[in-house]
């Protein structure tokens, strides 16, 4: 397996994992999955913003993929970045998702980003809270009930880690906001 830059060729197959979340789980409050065009949309508004997009390949075959995205859109919020990993069906528990979410790390590290941000879409979503334990996540609350899908209400797990020195010393760069 391999962990690399994700590109417009890849947006189908991430779209297809996408879509599976959407419909299957609660990674995702979207009711609906996004059309293959919109999706490929925002994967190209991640990738305008200089911000991580990676995909795990191997044989050819894409096993998953993550992000990082702008925490919020307001100046002042960028050194924080929120994280997504996503993994195709049969390929969950094998490394896939730590293997991204390193990579994510990393590479928001190097850009001197100081804060990530993960929000987990319910409580019982034990492997994912695990995930994120394992790269140095750390709890910061739950937000109880604020997502209804599939009949019943879901919880937000709110997870953070520091990234590059936290914040122990003020930022260096513009973030990742373009000037």
């Amino acid at each position: 397996m391999i962990v690399r830059a994700a590109g417009p060729q890849d947006y189908e197959p991430m779209w297809a994992i996408y879509a599976h979340h959407v419909l299957s789980g609660l990674g995702s409050f979207e009711a609906t999955a996004p059309d293959a065009e919109d999706f490929a949309a925002r994967m190209t508004a991640i990738a305008g913003a200089t911000l991580p997009c990676l995909v795990a390949e191997s044989g050819g075959a894409i096993l998953g993929y993550g992000y990082a995205s702008a925490f919020r859109p307001r100046i002042g919020y960028r050194y924080t970045v929120e994280d997504s990993v996503y993994v195709a069906p049969g390929h969950l528990g094998k490394g896939v998702g730590r293997a991204l979410l390193i990579g994510i790390v990393e590479r928001c590290t190097a850009m001197n980003l100081r804060q990530m941000i993960a929000f987990i879409g319910d409580s019982g979503n034990a492997p994912s809270v695990a995930l994120h334990r394992a790269c140095g996540f750390e709890m910061a609350g739950v937000l109880r009930s604020v997502g209804f899908k599939h009949g019943r209400w879901a919880d937000v797990v709110v997870m953070q880690r520091p990234l590059a020195a936290g914040d122990a010393e003020p930022p260096q760069g513009p973030g990742w906001a373009r000037d």
